[in-house]
């Protein structure tokens, strides 16, 4: 059984007990704070399980991508070393939402008889897994779940133990919602009988699955209270459950990660042996623990940055980064030197795309962030690992087996290594890291960085902001943005407005929402961290940053910062901005100049234009137009910008306002060549070709006399395209599956009045006449083709047993004729179906042949139909 079924069958089994299938959560959790990954299937439903939300269904399953390398979780020392642990794994799991006395309901809630029920059901009647090696496990005063094993399973009741709550009772933390659960565990030794092995840590038997029934909230006090709402939540690792049913020794050995560690054997020149020496200090258990960490650690980036998440110094990008430079220290037992774990990607995306289509839409951007980073990172290990190495061999000259703290920190902070990468380095060398001391001088670091970067904030601005408020210094903000991304400011004043810090520069590069186009995102750093900016408004010009407030970073007037737009974003808005100047064009040389307009909005992903016009613009039109932007585009046309151009200048030259702008004393003036010349304070593209194609997606009316124009440009219209083709493709899918039903429609048709007319040879069998011994069954029937007269003759041969048969039918104003002949009678009086039928084709005007048992003709006149059938004696008897 491949880990593709194993998935598939566990995901239709729970939709076979009304379970909604829900699609995996991505592993970078968005809107949860509290953690770095996702590590659990229940996390996308902790606001259920919190009561502060809800889903429209009751029950729940899936696959989960989970990630766990750190907090109570972190396993990561162990990852490569044994055969079960992993940074990255996929969770099945099924949930239950409240309603547990529902009967069973399909789409309503469980509780843990069903939990318990169906899990056996699944392990043992459809993975038929041997019952006399599976063990349960209960809280220990879990009687409830205790008479459901044993009432609604046949496990062995001395296959049942009970466990404190270190093994069988979960919290999602030291308050909230908590419950007692039960464990599902296989012994694959030959001692499979023996209780002693059941959370034991033993290799051979392995917890596979978990139920945890949250029945209990835990106060503040510890005490437990009843939930209102009882939930089922289980979890079982998909890997450990491959090395079951497939019947490996090691997850590396299934075909969840085979592909992986062939990819790398032929990169390294290196086999895997499967064997699992006993030895890992061996050159082949090292080999094999180098080949297992990397196949881990790729999958593990693969899914991270196909999310979202990327490598860097910070949180979970830091994470990232650990695993990556792990990954490529241990390549070095591999003799892979050169930047090699971005080759690997292509293997995870071939495998894991149908079940996580991100990874291969994410493919390329996930080469190059690996590569990138590999690259960095070579280019001091080698540095790192002589230096390592020389430490060694300077302690075990002084018989010393502890590598000091501050030598763990020099190579950290001078060569990128992480703490529990020179952890395992130095654990292959029989040596230990002081780590205490190493946290020490990180506490000292990370304090120098806060000094440096922190200040009090000022206490006289410590009140809630208030938009309609005046701020308390009058600084104009110098605006930037029309010429740089990236500003080096200064700040003039910040509040606290809850969990937002609100910020004035002297200046800034970042937009603030005006004339339809919408505000720019992007950061605010302060020495090596940085601020989210959330949102943007302008008061008495000053652009107030609103950022994402962190307690650790603090601000105050005077601090020297930096203003980052985000590029890519800005980009997109100003490809939609500058093309409305030329739509407004366009639409003035085509439909007229009555056309104004009357609003915009302008964004990243699409540009919107209303304008004046008192009919629907015509397909034509829209062609019309559409092909004038574009064309005006490839002209290669430069903008020229004037800034601060007095008002009543701006307007002898005939530039258009654009609407929603506020105009002073003196104006901004955006020129592409002479197409196009209007007010706007907007940003905008240096030349045309920088907007690249301009697709109109639709006209519609949103008032009497103002209609509106949605369009895309850049790689708006690759999107847009590609959208139209797959509605394209679906439609002609669509059209051929109706094509094929149609045809299946009309055989089942023709199938049906074909059994009809063959009904009546029945008819033809019970009148049967004699001429000489000889049985004659003739009669004229309806048929529609000659086809279906053979079918008719074969129906009639088969029925007549003995005789001569000839059937005779009027097809599209002509006759047909077909003539069948016993085997009796062809061997024994050696009549002939081909000289039947020719004779009696003569007197319709026709002729035929065939074979001795079936024989076809046709002939031209219908009116001797009758003369025909009555001369069939008179052929048989010559």
């Amino acid at each position: 059984m491949t880990s593709t079924e194993i998935r598939q069958q566990f995901l239709d089994f729970f939709n076979s007990k009304g379970h909604r299938i829900v699609p995996s959560a991505p592993v970078v959790p968005h809107g949860d704070p509290t953690l770095l990954f996702t590590n659990a299937g229940m996390n996308q439903f902790k606001d259920v399980f919190l009561g502060t939300g809800s889903r429209d269904y009751k029950r729940a399953a899936d696959t989960q991508k989970c990630i766990r390398v750190s907090g109570k979780h972190n396993d990561l020392e162990e990852v490569g070393h044994d055969t079960y642990h992993h940074t990255f794994f996929e969770m099945l799991g099924n949930w239950s939402f409240g309603d547990p006395d529902s009967k069973d309901g399909i789409g309503t809630g469980y509780y843990k008889k069903e939990a318990i029920k169906w899990a056996w059901e699944l392990l043992t009647e459809v993975w038929k897994l041997p019952k006399e090696r599976l063990w349960a496990t209960v809280y220990r005063t879990d009687d409830e779940a205790i008479n459901y094993w044993e009432n609604e399973t046949d496990i062995k009741h001395d296959h049942i133990l009970r466990f404190d709550e270190k093994d069988n009772f979960w919290e999602m933390g030291e308050t909230g919602p908590c419950g007692p659960c039960s464990e599902i565990h296989i012994n694959l030794s030959d001692d499979y009988d023996n209780p002693k092995y059941v959370n034991a840590g033993d290799p051979k038997c392995i917890e596979i699955w978990n139920l945890v029934f949250i029945q209990y909230n835990r106060d503040e006090n510890g005490k437990l209270h009843d939930l209102p709402a009882k939930h089922v939540d289980t979890g079982m690792g998909f890997e450990r459950v491959c090395a079951v049913l497939q019947k490996k020794n090691s997850n590396y050995d299934t075909d969840v990660f085979t592909p992986i560690i062939n990819a790398i054997e032929k990169l390294s020149n290196i086999k895997y042996d499967y064997k699992l020496p006993a030895d890992d200090n061996s050159p082949t258990g090292q080999t094999n623990i180098a080949m297992r960490v990397i196949a881990d650690h790729i999958r593990t980036l693969t899914f991270a940055i196909a999310d979202g998440a990327t490598p860097g110094n910070e949180g979970r990008s830091y994470v990232l980064r650990r695993l990556l430079r792990r990954a490529a220290r241990y390549a070095r037992k591999l003799n892979l030197k050169e930047p090699f774990l971005y080759k690997s990607i292509s293997v995870v995306v071939e495998n894991f795309s149908q079940v996580f289509p991100e990874i291969k839409s994410n493919q390329t951007q996930i080469e190059k962030i690996i590569k990138a980073e590999e690259e960095s990172f070579n280019a001091t290990l080698d540095r790192g690992i002589e230096l390592f190495d020389q430490l060694v061999k300077k302690l075990n000259t002084q018989n010393e087996k502890v590598i000091s703290g501050d030598d763990v920190f020099k190579l950290y902070d001078t060569y990128g290594f992480p703490v529990d990468l020179t952890a395992v380095m130095a654990r292959e060398q029989g040596f230990t890291i002081d780590e205490a001391r190493f946290n020490e001088l990180m506490n000292e670091q990370r304090e120098r960085g806060r000094k440096g970067r922190t200040l009090n904030v000022s206490t006289s601005i410590r009140a809630s902001f208030n938009a309609s408020a005046t701020l308390t210094v009058i600084h104009p903000t110098v605006f930037t943005g029309y010429d740089e991304l990236l500003t080096d400011a200064e700040i003039i004043e910040t509040k606290e407005d809850g969990n937002k810090l609100l910020v004035v520069l002297d200046k800034t590069p970042f937009y603030v929402e005006s004339g339809g186009q919408v505000d720019d995102t992007g950061s605010i750093f302060i020495g090596d961290t940085h601020l989210r900016v959330i949102d943007l408004t302008k008061i008495n010009n000053q652009v107030v940053h609103i950022l994402e407030n962190d307690a650790s970073i603090k601000l105050e007037a005077g601090m020297k910062v930096t203003a980052q737009v985000n590029e890519n974003r800005r980009w997109d808005i100003m490809r939609n901005h500058s093309v409305t100047h030329f739509l407004h064009k366009a639409l003035r040389e085509i439909l007229g100049t009555h056309v104004q307009q009357s609003g915009s909005y302008v964004g990243p992903d699409r540009l919107r234009f209303d304008f004046t016009h008192f009919e629907k613009v015509k397909e034509s039109e829209l062609d019309a137009i559409e092909s004038l932007v574009n064309e005006k585009l490839r002209e290669n046309i430069p903008l020229t910008h004037r800034r601060d151009t007095p008002f009543e200048s701006a307007k002898k030259m005939g530039a258009l306002m654009f609407f929603g702008d506020k105009y002073g004393d003196k104006v901004n003036v955006v020129q592409f060549g002479d197409f196009t010349m209007e007010f706007c304070g907007g940003t905008h593209v240096k030349n045309s070709s920088q907007i690249g194609l301009f697709k109109i997606v639709s006209e519609s009316s949103i008032a009497s006399g103002v209609r509106r124009i949605e369009a895309v440009t850049g790689a708006g219209v690759e999107k847009y395209i590609k959208e139209q083709e797959n509605k394209v493709q679906n439609a002609e899918r669509r059209v051929n599956e109706i094509l094929d039903e149609k045809k299946k429609l009309e055989k089942e048709l023709a199938d049906l009045k074909l059994k009809e007319k063959l009904g009546g040879i029945d008819a033809i069998v019970s009148s049967s006449t004699e001429v000489n011994g000889i049985k004659i069954f003739k009669g004229r029937v309806p048929a529609s083709n000659m086809d279906e007269l053979k079918s008719m003759g074969d129906e009639l041969r088969e029925k007549m047993k003995s005789g001569v048969g000839v059937l005779i039918s009027e097809i599209e104003g002509k006759v047909g004729i077909v003539a069948v002949v016993s085997d009796d009678l062809i061997k024994e009086k050696k009549i002939l179906a081909g000289n039947i039928v020719k004779q009696v084709a003569l007197i319709v005007g026709g002729s035929g042949g065939g074979r001795s048992h079936l024989a076809t003709a046709g002939g031209k006149d219908v009116s001797k139909i009758g003369e025909a059938l009555d001369f069939i004696e008179k052929v048989v008897i010559q």
